[in-house]
């Protein structure tokens, strides 16, 4: 199931909705439990039938991943040495890698080897196609968090199993993030509040998200396609095409994030911001610190901090820079092109971090920095996007002139009024508009209104556009 589709829409949320305070005014005993069991067995009862509804048996994957760690969380608490305590965390990492990689990684190897065999002469191998479960990369990342805190003694094991797998499965993060932590989100399981103004907050946080996603990212991916999927890429045609990306990714993921938030707050959780302009930084150290924020903060606890971080030495700072951008990129999947985008990123840290973590292009003038910054990230979302190597060196090629002009003739039927009517607010959006979380701090009737005619338009230009899925449901 998907937050933009149809039976989640009017069937799934608004019976929920009524189920979950409905029963609390019913029955207040559910309510006024200790540990909030009936809440939290309605709302994972429901993620594990959203979750359900696009594949059975990969739910009971999660299923079966959850109760593993949940296992090995409390034989790492309850070991009474250390070098037991780390043979469980060990078991715990390398058993949730080993699923990360199998399901993420398999096809791509055998791809591979398969190439290696045909230039050797010898008959490649036959093999069954992996399907990627949807929600993988995060989920197992949260699972990896969990066992290595509960390791580091820096939270306890869940009370119950119910606590964990709901913190695993809670549907509005299950799919695509935020990538969350049991110490944020362990307290509001055992007592989270709820009001009307947390809900009503929590609708417009969704309102945003969802005009985000059908309005503008979905709006943008004509065009993005024209020059990525065709033969389009003149010096007009390639930077056209990869402003549009770039807008159709920041507002695909922003948006979903924004709606992840919002339902979370409908349900009296409230989760980590996960995107703060990115768009606006300075640098791209800065840019980091504003994208994907969970998933950076995450890299830089579990991967970059152990590596050493900044710890040894100005040569090791860099390696441990590098390597955790490039495995950071692997993460999105196995293509030639998130690994190459992860060491553009990280090439670019280690310059600046070089510089002090000043921008390349130092300028008093600030807004400067912000498009400097900007042209080097659009560059990164060509890497990012590309099919293959080649589409990414016309593309590239086009961007520097050395394919002409434009071919604008290719994609002028994807300039259409919607297109250009994102292709003309997105600047205003994303340099000067409040954020989501400034436009969902004082909810009046005008905002209200405002926002309700929002939603309304959302939904009829959703009912006349093809379902297009989230962009980071694929990684």
């Amino acid at each position: 199931m998907n937050f933009v589709e149809y039976p989640f829409l009017f069937i799934f949320l608004p019976v929920l909705l009524v189920s979950y305070y409905g029963l609390f005014w019913v029955y207040r005993p559910w309510q006024s439990h200790p540990r909030g069991m009936g809440r939290l067995i309605l709302l994972l009862f429901a993620s594990y039938l959203f979750y359900a509804w696009w594949r059975l048996d990969f739910l009971i994957l999660l299923l079966l991943t959850t109760l593993f760690d949940y296992l090995c969380s409390h034989a790492i608490h309850n070991s009474p040495d250390d070098v037991a305590r780390r043979r469980w965390l060990v078991l715990s990492v390398v058993c949730n890698l080993g699923v990360l990689c199998y399901f993420k990684y398999f096809n791509f190897g055998i791809s591979v080897l398969n190439s290696a065999l045909e230039s050797a002469g010898s008959p490649p191998l036959t093999f069954a196609h992996v399907l990627l479960p949807i929600g993988i990369s995060f989920y197992t990342f949260e699972s990896m968090s969990y066992t290595i805190d509960v390791y580091r003694r820096e939270i306890k094991p869940a009370p119950s199993f119910i606590h964990y797998a709901s913190f695993i499965a809670l549907f509005p993060h299950l799919i695509a993030g935020p990538i969350l932590r049991y110490k944020d989100i362990g307290p509001q399981l055992i007592g989270a509040t709820h009001s009307m103004s947390q809900c009503a907050r929590g609708a417009l946080f969704f309102i945003i998200g969802f005009g985000k996603k059908i309005l503008i990212a979905d709006s943008m991916a004509p065009l993005a396609n024209a020059v990525f999927d065709g033969d389009s890429h003149g010096l007009l045609d390639s930077w056209l095409g990869v402003y549009a990306y770039t807008m159709q990714l920041y507002f695909d993921f922003s948006g979903y994030s924004d709606m992840a938030i919002g339902l979370a707050n409908m349900f009296g959780f409230e989760f980590p911001k996960n995107f703060d302009s990115p768009y606006r930084a300075k640098s791209i150290t800065d840019f980091w610190r504003r994208w994907h924020m969970t998933l950076s903060s995450w890299l830089r606890d579990y991967l970059y901090i152990p590596l050493g971080g900044n710890r040894n030495g100005v040569i090791r700072t860099y390696v441990n820079l590098f390597i955790t951008m490039c495995l950071g990129g692997i993460w999105h999947g196995a293509n030639w092109s998130f690994g190459l985008w992860g060491a553009y990123h990280g090439v670019l840290l280690m310059i600046e971090r070089s510089r002090e973590k000043r921008s390349l292009f130092v300028s008093h003038w600030n807004p400067l920095n912000v498009m400097a910054t900007f042209v080097l990230v659009m560059i990164g979302w060509a890497i990012f996007r590309a099919p293959d190597a080649w589409t990414l060196g016309q593309v590239l090629r086009g961007m520097i002139g050395l394919n002409g002009l434009s071919e604008m003739s290719s994609i002028e039927a994807f300039l259409r009024p919607s297109t250009v009517g994102a292709l003309v607010l997105t600047p205003w959006i994303v340099a000067l508009a409040p954020t989501s979380w400034s436009l969902a701090q004082r909810l009046g009737w005008p905002k209200a209104c405002f926002f309700g005619a929002i939603f309304l338009l959302t939904l009829c230009r959703m009912i006349c556009n093809s379902y297009r899925p989230f962009l980071y449901q694929q990684f």
